[in-house]
């Protein structure tokens, strides 16, 4: 029974297999069917689609073409007018041109007839001035026979009295002319001054360019000037300073770039307030004798420097040289510190290197000394130091290296460029130099240097920080005329060379004194 079951089993499960299958390939055969049908509606679709796509498509690209079509027409239609336009521009312009060529050949045939009138002219002329040149020749010939002079000697005499003349009217004319812009100024000026001074402010060289002598009494200052400032005229004339008598109570300012100047005239002043006695010949007398005194001192100074040092042989003149340089200032630095400086700098560095430690203090004492006279001799102060060494016997290699520590000479030994490196040692520590300061004093000393450059001046003084420089002439070698000429021509030289700020007052003095002693 249990077999029967299993077969039976088998047999329906074999059925069911059977009838599952056929299903399967029935329902697959359905669904076959349906898709293809679904495809051909989608292709179908699609086609129509398409169709509609492409018909849009001609539709679009002709109505483009069309519109193409349309703009090229009327561009092309633009254009023609343009051409148009320029063609009758061009028409007209060749009828201009026309027009100007039948006026151009006619003002030709004007000037080619003018041509051949202005050649007659030209000719008769000439004949006329042959004419008149023999007419003048012969009158000329007719002058020299009745005046006993040729040609050329009345033509250099009348030359030069033309000349005086011309000069010292032009000098009188040039004076009168400046005395009327001056006054019409005057107002415009103080205002461009006063609005200046309230704007601007600087850095000055006072305590160095100054000096204040204080005085007992308010009094004083009208002795010091004197009577209509003949006192204070005779002090500047003498020392070459500017008094500076303001509102300050009690005190008197000299100011002067030149220090020694500006001590001659500080111990002038103090010697005149003592001793009381203030007029013309006595500052004279003492300015003189200070002077000396001055000379004394400088040569007191420079034999200490000397003997600090330990260097000897040194001749008078230098050791004066040396003592003036107490006076001088390199960029704000005293050049005879500097030199001193210098001068123990070379020593220790020529004990180091196994150098004649004296000699290498002689260089370095002697190396700025030509500064002590560079106002006074064209030239770099190293080749001026050199030569004053020259003249007074010093060693050749101490002038060598004198002359060669700033380049101007081939260093040929160590000292030479020991001196070069101890120079710029000394000069260049923290606070040694200031060259605004020097600046100025040089300018101040080209200032005077260009005046005493005109023929006729006997002395000249800068003043007033450089603002006014006083030229003081022989009076029998520059006339009333030629001074004020002179002023002129000083004022267009100092234009012409310097750079200053503001204004330079230039006056020329000339004087005659008459002096006699009464026995």
């Amino acid at each position: 029974m249990e077999q029967i079951d299993l077969l039976q089993i088998i047999i329906a499960a074999a059925a069911g297999l059977v009838l599952g299958i056929i299903v399967l390939s029935i329902i697959v055969s359905i669904r076959k069917n349906s898709a293809i049908k679904v495809a051909d509606k989608i292709r179908k679709d699609a086609d129509k689609e398409a169709e509609h796509i492409l018909r849009d498509a001609r539709v679009s690209a002709k109505s483009e073409t069309i519109k193409l079509r349309e703009e090229c027409e009327s561009e092309l239609k633009e254009r023609r007018k343009e051409q148009q336009i320029a063609e009758k521009r061009l028409i007209q312009r060749e009828e201009n041109l026309e027009r100007r060529a039948d006026t151009l050949d006619k003002k030709m045939s004007d000037l080619e007839k003018r041509e051949g009138e202005l050649a007659q002219i030209k000719d008769r002329m000439l004949h006329k001035e042959q004419e008149l040149k023999h007419n003048i020749d012969k009158q000329i010939h007719e002058l020299e026979r009745i005046a006993q002079l040729d040609r050329e000697s009345a033509k250099n005499i009348l030359l030069e009295k033309l000349k005086n003349e011309v000069k010292n009217e032009s000098g009188i004319l040039v004076r009168t002319i400046l005395d009327e812009a001056k006054e019409k100024a005057e107002k415009e000026s103080r205002r461009i001054l006063t609005c200046a001074i309230q704007r601007y402010a600087s850095e000055c060289t006072y305590e160095r360019t100054t000096a204040t002598i204080p005085l007992p009494n308010e009094e004083l200052k009208g002795r010091i000037i004197g009577r209509e400032g003949r006192n204070i005229r005779a002090i500047e004339s003498a020392t070459g300073v500017s008094i500076l008598i303001d509102d300050t109570p009690e005190a008197v300012v000299i100011s002067c770039f030149d220090p020694i100047r500006k001590e001659i005239a500080r111990q002038l002043m103090e010697r005149l307030i003592s001793d009381g006695r203030i007029h013309p010949t006595r500052i004279e007398d003492l300015a003189k004798k200070i002077g000396k005194e001055l000379d004394e001192e400088l040569f007191s100074v420079g034999e200490a420097a000397v003997l600090e040092t330990g260097i000897q042989g040194v001749s008078p003149q230098v050791i004066k040289l040396l003592g003036r340089l107490k006076y001088r200032y390199s960029f704000s630095q005293n050049v005879l510190k500097h030199s001193l400086e210098t001068a123990y700098f070379m020593g220790m560095m020529a004990a180091e290197l196994g150098l004649d430690e004296q000699k290498a203090k002689r260089i370095g004492l002697f190396h700025d000394i030509g500064k002590a006279i560079d106002h006074e001799v064209e030239g770099p102060h190293a080749q001026i130091g050199a030569d004053i060494l020259k003249k007074h016997n010093e060693a050749p290699d101490v002038i060598n290296a004198v002359a060669s520590h700033h380049g101007e000479v081939e260093a040929t030994s160590l000292y030479d460029i020991l001196v070069n490196a101890c120079d710029t040692l000394s000069a260049s520590r923290p606070g040694a130099r200031s060259e605004t300061t020097e600046l100025y004093l040089k300018r101040l000393e080209q200032l005077e240097s260009i005046a005493k450059d005109f023929a006729g001046v006997e002395s000249c003084f800068a003043l007033q920080a450089g603002r006014e420089v006083r030229v003081v002439v022989t009076p029998e070698k520059i006339t009333e005329g030629e001074a004020q000429m002179l002023a002129r021509d000083i004022c267009q030289r100092i234009e012409k060379e310097m750079n200053y700020p503001g204004q330079i007052k230039v006056t020329v003095i000339r004087e005659t004194r008459s002096v006699e002693y009464a026995k």
